[in-house]
């Protein structure tokens, strides 16, 4: 990212922080994946990938699943939180 685009990114994250909004997106989210089973699939399969390790590591795991987990998020759970940052972010530069 360019410097002055990143730094405009920063800027909105602490101010998401700082307002407790990005804690009500971040609960939104986890409450819609809940919802649509989405982390009962997602803890089944990270179990089995363990079990399947023949040395256990924390870091290999998050490296293989990391990706899986990223792109299976349902599409409509990725739509609504993006709605919902955008919507943030035009009440923000109205």
């Amino acid at each position: 990212m360019p410097v002055d685009v990143e730094q405009l990114h920063l800027q909105i994250q602490q101010r998401l922080i700082e307002t407790g909004e990005w804690e009500r997106i971040k609960s939104n989210f986890k409450a819609k994946l809940d919802e649509t089973g989405w982390t009962d699939d997602f803890r089944d399969k990270s179990k089995e990938k363990a079990r399947d390790m023949d040395v256990l590591s924390f870091q290999s795991l998050l490296s293989e699943l990391s990706p899986v987990a990223h792109t299976t998020i349902p599409l409509a759970v990725r739509r609504e939180v993006m709605a919902a940052i955008q919507k943030y972010l035009e009440k923000q530069f109205e």
